[in-house]
């Protein structure tokens, strides 16, 4: 078999469902799967021609920004075209939401081939965002264009799929198949990067040349290290744990990622008097990321809508054996991946109370800590490895009936 992949993103470009690609595409080819990507990238780094990255052959179109987080790539569907006859695949597999995946309706030659969508997750009319609103008026038709002629959905937790009025008219066609991780693509941080990360949780101070621009600050040593990773965005509910802070004694907590909200956040930081306390580091590396992970004692997940659909990031914290503290998004997924794992606490969103009662009960039982961090340990070889994602999804694809003759 061979399938392409149509996604938005790629490493070297961080997320979590850009990391699942990444894990998922070589974990195909063990089970027998040729597998190819077609994805955007920066026009100054688009290559004229796909790479072979670890083996998989990745397509990467020209992206000049994006509208709204849709990506803005006009060349899409002639890579798309290209893309499927050099591949020649034998099956298209979508990852929504992804506007560009819309010209697959477009293409001939990707008309003429199946399809497997991805549903990682709806496009939410947000109450936080409204724009999204008024654009999901436009993106509708087209997602339920491409939903009426796919020959199977696969959506990543029962809550989502329950949820999701975009899916309601499809269900016969869904399959409920988890978000997965490969625990060795996460390496043991090398000293370097653990010394760095002690920096940022204050446990050294930094040299003054590097003070606020580096390694970060130093700081106040506390004994309670909190990790919250993600795009600092509407949907994430940074400011509920920040204002869950000052009810966090003791405590270091450091929110990693880049995004438009920063300066809200800083803001908040600072008229809250937490700026000894709460630190935001910005964009981290991946040997750096690790160590944080590695060093922290709680990762903290405090999303406030659906659009936080999964939490890769609870995956990558079973990796280290670390608990985790999550909003239970009503229709969502973190709070499942929580409860299947059995690796950490769930409270209401957008509650900064109950998110600091949380995280102080953790903060108080070593014990506790240690037990959930185990489980999720556990968790993660047993339901939540790439290997039995990669095998749930092959066999779907041999279920499904397609054409046994390539695209021309």
């Amino acid at each position: 078999m061979r399938i392409l992949h149509i996604g938005k993103f790629y490493p070297p470009f961080a997320g979590g469902i850009e990391n699942f690609l990444a894990d998922l595409l070589p974990a195909l080819q063990q089970q027998g799967v040729a597998a190819a990507a077609l994805v955007h990238d920066s026009p100054a780094q688009s290559p004229a021609s796909p790479r072979d990255e670890k083996g998989v052959t990745i397509y990467r179109a020209p992206c000049h920004g994006r509208l709204l987080y849709a990506p803005i790539s006009p060349a899409f569907p002639f890579w798309l075209h290209r893309a499927i006859r050099e591949f020649q695949p034998d099956l298209l597999h979508l990852h929504l939401p992804n506007t560009s995946a819309f010209w697959a309706l477009m293409v001939p030659a990707a008309r003429r081939l199946p399809w497997v969508i991805h549903w990682h997750a709806d496009v939410v009319a947000s109450a936080i965002d409204r724009r999204l609103a008024w654009a999901y008026r436009l993106y509708r038709p087209f997602e339920q264009r491409l939903l009426a002629a796919s020959r199977a959905i696969i959506a990543t937790s029962p809550p989502y799929l329950d949820a999701s009025a975009a899916l309601t008219p499809w269900r016969e066609r869904c399959h409920i198949i988890p978000l997965g991780l490969d625990p060795a693509r996460i390496a043991e941080p090398d000293p370097a990067a653990q010394q760095r990360a002690e920096v940022w949780w204050g446990e050294t101070k930094t040299p003054s040349p590097l003070a606020g621009e580096g390694w970060g600050e130093g700081g106040k040593i506390a004994s309670f290290r909190i990790l919250a990773i993600g795009r600092l965005t509407y949907y994430k509910g940074h400011d509920i744990l920040i204002q869950a802070a000052a009810h966090l004694p003791d405590s270091r907590i450091l929110i990693v990622g880049t995004g438009e909200h920063r300066q809200r956040l800083e803001t908040l930081i600072h008229s809250l008097q937490l700026r000894d306390q709460v630190c935001l580091p910005g964009f981290q590396p991946e040997a750096d990321l690790n160590a944080l992970l590695a060093s922290c004692d709680v990762l903290c997940l405090p999303s406030l809508e659906r659009t936080e659909a999964f939490g890769l990031v609870l995956l990558e914290a079973m990796r280290f054996s670390k608990p985790v503290v999550v909003s239970d998004i009503p229709g969502s997924g973190p709070g499942w991946v929580v409860k299947q794992a059995g690796h950490g606490l769930c409270v209401p969103p957008g509650d900064p109370d109950a998110l600091a009662a949380a995280l102080r009960e953790l903060q108080q039982n070593l014990a506790k800590r240690t037990a959930l961090g185990q489980a999720g340990r556990t968790a993660l070889r047993e339901q939540f490895g790439i290997a039995p994602v990669a095998a749930t999804i092959t066999d779907l694809y041999r279920r499904t009936h397609w054409p046994t003759t390539a695209a021309s």
